[in-house]
């Protein structure tokens, strides 16, 4: 077993598990007006059905801090099984469940296995091959990513169409998922590069912890976060008020916008070169003025229109962000700093709804509320340019800014 070398198998196995915690928040979105309507006698289910799209967010924030520990003491394989196998249970308990509150529950525990598929996906890439093979596999996966996407909204429009929750049906994915993955991948040998990567056993920091960094990065990868799931969560209520009513329809109008992620991931391949916080200024602009644009529109095509520039800017998203956040974290609290990243972002998704909702009653419209969020992104955006015309040193790695 300790001779074993990663091959295909495993390269396609890790893409696909990583991809079964996107489904959690991807397959939802065309799903849930009819869900709301459903729902229509409870009062509070305009609220919150949106929160339930994202409530597996805000376990993984709270989890994704200590799923390092449980990698490290029950090993990779064998978590990664467990947690596969709880997010079938979990994803498909809602088709079965009548009770807008025990369908919340499930999506909570639901997201206790996402963040250890997360992070054990993460950690096995790291033991299985080395910086080239990394690279090779997360290019990989993240130009299948949009693809695997853009298939599951249009089965999820499909799903929607024959029952109200019909769309749990896709988490059964995770079932031959769980197959693969047991036939496939196997626990590393050495898990060297695991604790290094946790900070286990390693040297006492020579430096002391980057608080206020750590304070910025935390507030600016929770804003965009907000941003980045406004659409995910809440676009089929904002197509209803230009008339596209049809779960099906919506999915069909939406199938090739979801593409233009892809544009995104080439546009910050292709800027590259740039500052961090050049990337983040582009990347605010995108999202917010495809929000904004959305807001204002006043038929599907302006809609659509404004679909494709804010899935460009989600194309963005993550890369940008990890990378401006890396910039201000020295490698001895490189791991520290990442958690507090990833825990802001998924609170992010959990607390995105709320927020539209609040708009959303204070404007009278969804698409108001789409307007204040997209306007919202377009000031960080402009903020992002000015700090990156008055701080030429902001990004140093070796000297982390604040800002």
């Amino acid at each position: 077993m300790g001779l074993r070398r990663p091959g295909i198998g495993q390269g396609l196995t890790v893409i696909i598990a990583g991809f079964l915690p996107i489904l959690a928040i991807v397959s939802l979105f065309p799903a849930v007006p009819s869900i709301i309507d459903h729902f229509a006698a409870e009062p509070t289910a305009a609220w919150k059905v949106p929160a339930m799209v994202s409530a597996p967010g805000l376990t993984i924030a709270i989890f994704a801090l200590f799923a390092g520990i449980l990698v490290d003491r029950f090993g990779r394989r064998k978590l990664l099984l467990a947690a596969t196998l709880l997010f079938g249970v979990f994803g498909t308990a809602p088709f079965f469940l009548n009770d807008l509150n025990a369908i919340y529950a499930s999506r909570l525990l639901l997201g206790i296995a996402e963040a250890a598929i997360l992070t054990t996906m993460n950690t096995l890439i790291g033991d299985y091959w080395d910086e080239k093979g990394r690279r090779n596999w997360l290019t990989l996966q993240g130009l299948a990513g949009p693809f695997l996407a853009s298939g599951v909204i249009l089965a999820s429009g499909f799903l929607t169409g024959l029952r109200w929750n019909g769309i749990f049906l896709i988490y059964l994915i995770a079932f031959p998922t769980f197959l693969a993955a047991a036939k496939f991948l196997y626990e590393p040998t050495s898990d060297a590069t695991a604790r290094k990567m946790l900070g286990i056993g390693a040297e006492p920091a020579r430096s002391p912890f980057p608080a206020a960094s750590v304070a910025i990065i935390g507030a600016v990868t929770l804003f965009a976060s907000a941003l980045y799931y406004v659409f995910i969560i809440n676009g089929g209520m904002a197509f209803r008020e230009v008339g596209i009513q049809s779960s099906q329809e919506l999915s069909k109008l939406t199938f090739i916008p979801s593409l233009f992620v892809m544009v995104g991931s080439a546009i910050f391949w292709a800027t590259g070169r740039a500052r961090p916080v050049v990337q983040l200024g582009i990347f605010l602009s995108l999202i917010g003025g495809g929000l904004a644009m959305i807001g204002l529109a006043p038929d599907w095509r302006w809609m659509v229109a404004g679909l494709v520039v804010q899935q460009t800017g989600a194309g963005m998203a993550v890369p940008t962000l990890i990378a401006w956040a890396q910039t201000k974290l020295p490698f001895e609290h490189r791991g520290r700093g990442m958690g507090v990243w990833t825990a802001c972002f998924f609170f992010g998704q959990f607390s995105s709804p709320f927020l539209v909702s609040l708009f959303r009653v204070q404007t009278g419209a969804m698409q108001g509320a789409f307007l204040i969020m997209g306007a919202a992104g377009v000031v960080g955006a402009v903020a992002a340019f000015l700090l990156a015309v008055t701080r030429h040193g902001g990004d140093n790695p070796a000297q982390p800014a604040v800002a």
